[in-house]
């Protein structure tokens, strides 16, 4: 029999971490795009007046471009608050069972302990951690993903409004 090593477990939670910090950093760098464009825009609205009164297109195509914008920050928001209905044994590596499954402090000591003295229970739990982890991984890089998909259209669309309103000129 092959005798397993813990740490290559750790080692695989460990990269997941980075993983799902990664793919926050990522999200939070499309919000702060997106709220220095948008910023740079409402600061600016004054000169657009000439082109936004009586011109359909160009609101059209501000309209769109927004609404692309608010897409793409949809998809960054829901990066950081991915929505997982996922049932699973009792685990006492999962945050929420260890803050709230096992009872108090000296509870979860006890199950925490016989977990880490068992070889194939802890090695089951830790398996079952990188499962749910990598699950959370996955919904939040589709989720960045989607966002910035959705911020190069709106870039494509900015682009267009601002060659339009140089046009215009």
């Amino acid at each position: 029999m092959i005798q397993q090593d813990p740490n290559n477990f750790w080692e695989q939670l460990e990269r997941l971490e980075k993983l799902i910090r990664s793919s926050e950093l990522k999200a939070g760098i499309i919000f702060s795009f997106h709220s220095l464009i948008l910023g740079l825009f409402v600061d600016r609205l004054d000169y657009f007046n000439e082109v936004f009164n009586g011109n359909i297109i160009f609101l059209i195509l501000i309209c769109i471009w927004i609404t692309f914008v608010l897409i793409s920050i949809f998809f960054a928001f829901k990066c950081f608050m991915p929505r997982m209905e996922l049932k699973f044994k009792k685990n006492v590596f999962f945050f929420r069972d260890a803050a709230y499954s096992f009872g108090d402090i000296d509870a979860y000591s006890k199950e925490l302990t016989e977990v880490c003295t068992d070889e194939n229970e802890l090695f089951t739990q830790l398996s079952h951690q990188i499962y749910i982890e990598s699950t959370i991984i996955d919904q939040k890089f589709k989720s960045v993903q989607k966002s910035i998909k959705f911020f190069a259209i709106s870039f494509v669309f900015m682009v267009l409004i601002i060659g339009y309103w140089v046009i215009k000129l």
